[in-house]
């Protein structure tokens, strides 16, 4: 099965056209600091391996935001696909499958597509696993808090921001919460597996969270509706390991 193949993207394409007038001048913005930044190093604490690493939850555990069916697919077929597909791209392009994913990333346009897509893949869907959490009590750090008033005026204010990207994201792709080598909170999107982490990216920085807006991530439950599906993610979110990764980001 190849990690790419997906249904026609079917509803939302209207609201995709006319979400890029709102997306790309958010882009557009950050693009006077970032497009020649380097990609940062990941706190070592953070850095990712070749293999898929086990869920820390049931595949129903997110219910009913994310559903069992869903999560048990994506886990088992799409996101272990990336992982396999990566190794053997590693194996056969010289790459030190013992080191993390990050490292690879940060040079990938010396590597193959297949390097690209699935070791975005990957790690992607890596973290995509730990900002998830059944726990609906988790909130952002005050130091967190206090960045996101600093960058976007209020917690409401990012999720609208965020949310807008998610939504009008063109195809498939991810939305992020990201911080970049300025020290400055950004929402951005990324296409396809493509991630701030790769040295292509125009937005670079260290990712806090990603939402998959790709339609395997949700159409068995949401169908065309990606708007339910990027409101009902914050009820998943897993602050605590956010505010972790803000923490060592800093």
């Amino acid at each position: 099965m190849k990690p790419s193949s997906r249904r026609n993207f079917i509803g939302d394409a209207t609201k995709a056209g006319i979400g890029g007038m709102f997306a790309l001048p958010v882009i557009g913005s950050l693009l006077s600091f970032t497009s020649k930044s380097k990609v940062p190093p990941p706190p070592p604490a953070f850095k990712t391996g070749f293999d898929q690493t086990p869920l820390a939850y049931a595949f129903n555990a997110l219910e009913p935001n994310i559903d069992a069916e869903t999560m048990q697919i994506h886990y088992t077929k799409h996101a272990a696909a990336y992982s396999k597909n990566l190794k053997e791209a590693a194996a056969a392009e010289g790459i030190d499958a013992t080191g993390s994913v990050e490292d690879v990333l940060a040079k990938v346009s010396k590597y193959s597509m297949k390097v690209r897509n699935n070791g975005g893949g990957h790690y992607n869907h890596e973290l995509f696993w730990k900002v998830l959490s059944a726990s609906t009590t988790t909130q952002p750090s005050a130091a967190l808090s206090a960045a996101i008033t600093t960058s976007f005026g209020s917690l409401d204010a990012l999720q609208k921001q965020f949310n807008e990207l998610a939504k009008t994201r063109f195809g498939s792709g991810w939305a992020w919460l990201i911080v970049t080598p300025e020290k400055k909170l950004v929402v951005t999107s990324t296409p396809n597996q493509d991630n701030t982490m790769m040295d292509i990216s125009d937005v670079k920085g260290f990712p806090l969270f990603g939402l998959d807006v790709w339609e395997h991530a949700y159409y068995l439950k949401y169908r065309n509706v990606r708007a339910d599906y990027v409101t009902n993610f914050w009820k998943v979110l897993n602050w605590g390991y956010v505010n972790e990764r803000f923490a060592q980001s800093a």
